[in-house]
């Protein structure tokens, strides 16, 4: 194989468009190693059932792969929000065989729409309530509950065929710095990595999850240089953890990793990563034949071994066996789940006409702009409901709209923005009948009468939400 294919061969980029362009389709056929769809790429199943057979025809094993992690995470539903919930919520359940049918339900549905391969699940841990990238992304921070979890999603998904990428290791759960802007340097030595962080890998991969995603994320005793840079990393995962299958790297365009897309792609090869992940900005056909050309010069000059990239290319085009044709997808399943892991503390009672009031705070870049808020589902379910969404207000002018109305206030990790977990205090303080619903992970008690935890903004996750509220509501009338 010529060198020039070989690195075309470990890229996985993204690009623009709900149809496959041809400058795309020609890369393809000429042995691109596949491509990540993100939303852009996205309007219904059909439509990327349609773009999935555009690749398979111009390359049967091309690798398609997509982050649907479900909850706050999704690329199919994110006009709509996603028919699952999300890790935490899974994990609050408390039910593995849940989290197995959740999974296989989304790798069927990934299966039907012609998709290899799924950047999920995250084996993340929530370590902090600082860190602003996991949250409800991770099943929870005992390590050994949330790998029993990890496996039985990486066991559900994989059954069709679909193949899951345990992420983002070694752990992002101790970050507070968002490596999509700067490079995390994580506060953890190597024995409590063992301890704690790599727990949920080791389960992925005595699971058999065919890839795991590396985290640009510092271990000072490992070096300076990121997990996706760095070979000591990438031989922990090899030699201590014995992982064989394909290791891929988490948005190679993210700031964390520097701005040079070709010196990030020629060290992580180097560095023992296999496939290269390229979809955040989205590359044209020049941008790839530069980043060829730049692997291509790597090996002339020696910097990077062809051994080395027939391995990386070997191990990615594994990811592009086409699923089983399935008809496994359970678009009532999520509910069910969502349902289970609203937690409810306090005196849930709702006797009138409702105020939700929507604290809007701005989406991490791995959500995107996916719809959220409680008001639509509580204005659907209870009649004369009032909805303010809004990023600034006063308690008393909460207050003055409520006007003797039970007040429902709806957050998003209030611990993390002090405006929000000011107001919601505020407006304790002056005595309103006040509800706190929050939709990222638990923090603290803000001494609301009565405060819901629904463990993710998912769509299905406020709709039980609601439902729990109206039923509260029902019950006293």
């Amino acid at each position: 194989m010529s060198l020039h294919r070989l690195a075309a061969a470990v890229l996985l980029p993204g690009f623009h468009g709900t149809t496959a362009p041809d400058w795309l389709l020609k890369r393809v056929t000429d042995g691109l190693g596949g491509v990540v769809l993100f939303g852009r790429n996205v309007v219904d199943d059909d439509q990327v059932t349609a773009l999935n057979a555009q690749l398979r025809a111009a390359r049967g094993d091309v690798v398609i792969g997509i982050d649907e992690e479900g909850g706050d995470v999704t690329r199919l539903d994110a006009g709509k929000g996603s028919e699952v919930p999300g890790n935490h919520a899974l994990g609050a359940t408390g039910d593995l065989a849940l989290t197995r049918e959740v999974a296989a339900s989304i790798g069927a549905r990934l299966a039907a729409c012609g998709v290899s391969l799924n950047l999920a699940p995250s084996a993340d841990l929530v370590l902090t309530l600082e860190d602003p990238i996991i949250g409800v992304r991770a099943f929870g921070s005992d390590p050994v509950v949330a790998g029993e979890h990890v496996a039985a999603f990486v066991e559900g998904q994989q059954a069709d065929g679909v193949a899951a990428c345990a992420k983002h290791f070694p752990g992002h759960g101790a970050s507070t710095a968002d490596s999509h802007r700067e490079l995390p340097v994580l506060p953890r030595t190597v024995a409590e990595l063992n301890a704690v962080e790599l727990v949920p890998f080791r389960a992925a991969i005595a699971a058999g999850v065919r890839s795991v995603m590396t985290g640009h994320l510092v271990i000072p005793e490992w070096g300076e240089a990121p997990a996706t840079l760095n070979p000591k990393a990438i031989a922990v995962l090899r030699d201590e953890l014995g992982f064989t299958g394909a290791i891929i790297t988490d948005g190679l365009d993210m700031k964390a990793v520097g701005g040079d897309l070709a010196q990030g792609s020629v060290r992580a090869l180097a560095a023992g990563v296999d496939a290269l992940c390229l979809g955040g900005e989205p590359l044209d056909d020049d941008g790839l034949q530069w980043l060829i050309d730049s692997i291509v010069a790597a090996v002339e000059s020696g910097a990077l071994s062809r051994q080395r990239l027939e391995e990386a290319a070997t191990r990615t085009a594994a990811l592009g066996t086409p699923p089983a044709t399935v008809t496994g997808h359970d678009a009532e399943i999520g509910l069910v789940a969502a349902r289970r892991a609203v937690e409810v503390t306090g005196e849930l009672v709702i006797t009138g006409p409702l105020l939700v009031v929507d604290l809007v705070v701005a989406p991490s870049e791995a959500v995107g702009a996916v719809p959220w808020g409680l008001g639509p589902y509580l204005t659907e379910l209870v009649e004369g409901t009032e909805v303010l969404a809004t990023d600034s207000v006063t308690a008393e002018e909460v207050a003055e709209k409520a006007d003797g109305r039970t007040v429902i206030v709806v957050t998003r990790e209030a611990h993390r923005h002090a405006w929000a977990r000011d107001l919601v205090a505020d407006m304790t303080r002056i005595g309103l009948d006040l509800v706190h619903v929050e939709t990222g992970v638990p923090g603290p008690d803000l001494g609301t009468a009565a405060r819901v935890n629904t463990h993710g903004g998912s769509r299905v996750c406020l709709r039980a939400a609601a439902e729990r509220i109206a039923s509260s509501r029902l019950k006293t009338t």
